[in-house]
């Protein structure tokens, strides 16, 4: 199994971010794609930031980080908005939230 950092893109901190979401691996990571990877971000208690959503995209396809403009960039704005929402809830606790991850907790919406 391939560290998240064998991904160009993917340092040690996004890669810790991964991992603290349950995403071990680059294959993991892989199978998932980046949509459902950055869900679990938010959902594991991630602040959502678009430039990092959009990131993990370009990684994903191997290319550079900073490849991402006009009306891609847009798009994937859109794509990210509609996961932020659904995924990411500010008014959750931290407590709220680690209480969720293990089930005690259930999801809001």
């Amino acid at each position: 199994m391939a560290d998240l950092t064998s991904i160009k893109n993917i340092g040690p901190a996004f890669a810790a971010s991964l991992k603290a979401a349950g995403i071990a691996t680059a294959e993991d990571l892989r199978a998932l794609g980046a949509d459902a990877a950055y869900a679990k971000m938010l959902e594991g208690g991630a602040r959502p930031h678009f430039i990092g959503y959009y990131v993990l995209h370009m990684a994903l396809q191997g290319r550079p980080w900073n490849d991402c403009k006009g009306e891609e960039k847009k798009a994937l704005r859109k794509q990210f908005d509609q996961i932020k929402a659904g995924s990411f809830d500010a008014e959750r606790s931290e407590l709220e939230r680690i209480l969720n991850q293990i089930g005690v907790v259930a999801v809001k919406g």
